[in-house]
């Protein structure tokens, strides 16, 4: 009876441990991610990352071999790796490419802007030229996929009849930008605003696509000045 009730024991810590070590790799990027955004890359250490995970630095470094490696994964986990469901959506949508547009603005806020994974952007912005290695990963993993996914969904508008023709390179900017200004907001004044500035971003990205598609100008090339040549 005393040897069944140790074996016992003994095999539920053992599986306890085996789910501990599938859990370590995620549990490693999410304490990155975390002090990444809080502190940016330069200054995070190693040693902080393996200890809010609750390992030792040794174990970390079975999993990722460099900081630089940690900061790709944590890259990839959040937002790279997104790509092929977010264009899987882009495929399969049934509506129109300005309903297309505007869910595209407002689920990217809840996957992402509304997530840490935003600070990834601010980071990158901020100490890219320092790390250029990083940001050229960064360019071929996020931004380049980025701007094809935009492209895409332009692209559907123009193609459909939905979107004049435009520019597609600065076409794509003029939709980024309202997410990028949304990133950086959120981890500088956003997070320490006061009551009278707070910004509604889910507002703010609404009046963004009615911008987007209709302008600021009344309806009608006759009360617009820029059709005018004025």
């Amino acid at each position: 009876m005393i040897t069944k009730l140790l074996s016992e024991t003994c095999a539920k810590v053992q599986a306890k441990r085996e789910r501990r070590k599938e859990a370590r790799p995620g549990e490693l990027l999410a304490a990155a991610l975390e002090l990444f955004v809080e502190k940016g890359y330069a200054a995070t250490r190693s040693e902080e990352v393996a200890r809010r995970a609750g390992v030792s630095k040794g174990t970390l470094f079975l999993y990722f071999a460099s900081k630089e490696e940690l900061f790709k994964a944590v890259v990839r986990e959040n937002l790279a790796g997104r790509f092929a469901e977010w264009n899987a959506e882009f495929d399969t949508f049934p509506g129109s490419t300005p309903e297309m547009l505007r869910y595209a603005l407002m689920m990217w806020w809840q996957r992402v802007g509304n997530t840490p994974a935003a600070g990834i952007t601010k980071l990158m912005m901020s100490e890219a030229s320092n790390f250029p290695e990083l940001a050229a990963f960064y360019q071929q993993e996020v931004i380049e996929p980025g701007h094809e996914l935009v492209r895409r969904i332009l692209q559907r508008g123009v193609d459909r009849g939905e979107f004049r023709p435009v520019d597609m390179e600065h076409a794509i900017y003029v939709v980024l930008a309202p997410m990028i200004f949304l990133m950086s907001w959120k981890h500088s004044f956003g997070a320490c605003a006061s009551p009278s500035a707070i910004l509604d971003p889910e507002k703010y990205l609404e009046l963004q696509v009615q911008t987007l598609l209709y302008g600021l100008c009344p309806t009608g090339a006759a009360a617009n000045p820029l059709v005018n040549g004025k």
